[in-house]
């Protein structure tokens, strides 16, 4: 069977982001002895339905992950370990933040078996840490940036742009700093305004300005630009690696394989007896806890795919991916030739104008077409698109 991916939701922050639309919260007090046996409850729960699967990677997402005490971290890979099987050189990835409680922490997630950090700097310049809400400054991103290089083989960190009065000129500069400070990847996103964060409140108050689109535009095709030229092409449209070290686990998403989700909120992509299922655990923490603790998991939600549904998400999540999707993938998943499953009328418009190219292998999007990706998926897609957008 195909390899399996694990995810792992911690849903605590120390203080939440204004731009966040992750499920984060803020609590006074965790105990973590409690969630600890609550996670492994729920690991041991998604083992037994996917037994004899091969792991693949794990990853240890938020809310912030380098909050979970070490033990906590060792305990689900080592039972992990126990539960499925290891591919070689297994990926295990840890978010954290670049605070000087949490990099001290790093050895220790070393220790654990992480063997892939990935960092949220989100930017390199003190006054626009201020403005996004961090509560770390640059210096203390630069000390965690060195910490990751020396205690774990692969790091990646993030980097938020088209911010506020950001020019081109200070863009390209925080991009050569963050290169000479790169390993393997480096993920960087335009500033979006999400519904029901701090910043839509402030947005619509008019207590800033974004970038314009021509701005905004600019700054994408530069980022993407001076990337390919340093080894860092992007292999999906905010995500930039040198050749093999692309996220071995999120590449599972965006090629529709299967994924397993334990925690607060996590989804899943999970196939049985040749359908497909779309998994959702309990959102809110407290909630999630509780039915963990009395029924042995926290699942909400389990839904299969038609498949109509499955074309719906390997597209949206194929076409972000420079190498786009395969026939014979398509095909497999979809019972269906791509031709024939998509409008051809808007396909024919999209190759013409040069957003997709299908050929005899695959289908993908342009560089022109990934930087306008949500067009060119409600153009392929329809009114499917908002359905498909809140399901994922």
């Amino acid at each position: 069977m195909a390899e399996l991916a694990l995810y792992i939701h911690w849903p605590f922050c120390k203080s939440k982001c204004p731009y966040c639309d992750f499920n984060s919260h803020v609590r006074d007090r965790i105990e973590q002895r409690r969630w600890r046996s609550a996670l492994l409850a729920e690991l041991e729960d998604a083992a037994r339905e996917t037994a004899g699967r091969r792991l693949g990677s794990i990853f240890f997402g938020g809310g912030t992950p380098s909050l979970m005490e070490p033990e906590t971290v060792a305990a689900l890979i080592a039972r992990a370990g126990e539960r499925w099987r290891f591919a070689d050189e297994i990926e295990i990835t840890l978010e954290a933040n670049p605070t000087s409680v949490e990099a001290g922490r790093f050895r220790a997630l070393a220790q654990a078996g992480v063997n892939r950090l990935s960092l949220g700097v989100q930017a390199l310049d003190d006054r626009a840490l201020r403005f996004l809400g961090r509560g770390h400054d640059a210096a203390e991103a630069l000390a965690a940036i060195e910490l990751a290089r020396r205690h774990f083989s692969r790091f990646s960190f993030d980097l938020i742009y088209a911010r506020p009065e950001q020019t081109r000129a200070a863009w390209q500069a925080e991009l050569e700093r963050a290169l000479a400070l790169a390993g393997d990847h480096l993920s960087l996103y335009q500033l979006t305004i999400e519904p029901g964060t701090a910043f839509a409140t402030a947005f619509q108050r008019g207590d800033f300005a974004l970038p314009d689109d021509d701005l905004a535009g600019a700054l994408y095709e530069e980022t993407q630009a001076r990337l390919e030229a340093a080894g860092f092409p992007a292999y999906e449209i905010s995500n930039h690696a040198r050749r093999g070290g692309e996220s071995r686990h999120n590449l599972a998403y965006w090629r529709y394989q299967d994924y397993a989700g334990i925690g607060p909120g996590a989804h899943g992509r999970l196939t049985f007896g040749g359908a497909r299922f779309a998994t959702r655990r309990h959102r809110a923490p407290e909630t999630w806890l509780a039915a963990v603790e009395s029924d042995g998991h926290g699942l909400q939600e389990r839904v299969a795919l038609d498949p109509a549904e499955q074309r719906r998400e390997l597209l949206m999540m194929g076409l972000r991916l420079a190498e786009g999707v395969g026939r014979a993938r398509f095909r497999a998943e979809t019972g269906s030739e791509i031709e024939t499953a998509l409008d051809s009328a808007r396909l024919a418009d999209l190759t013409e104008g040069g957003f997709v190219v299908l050929d005899g292998e695959r289908l993908r999007a342009t560089a022109a077409g990934r930087q306008r990706l949500n067009a060119v998926l409600a153009a392929l897609l329809s009114d499917d698109l908002p359905q498909i957008l809140a399901k994922t």
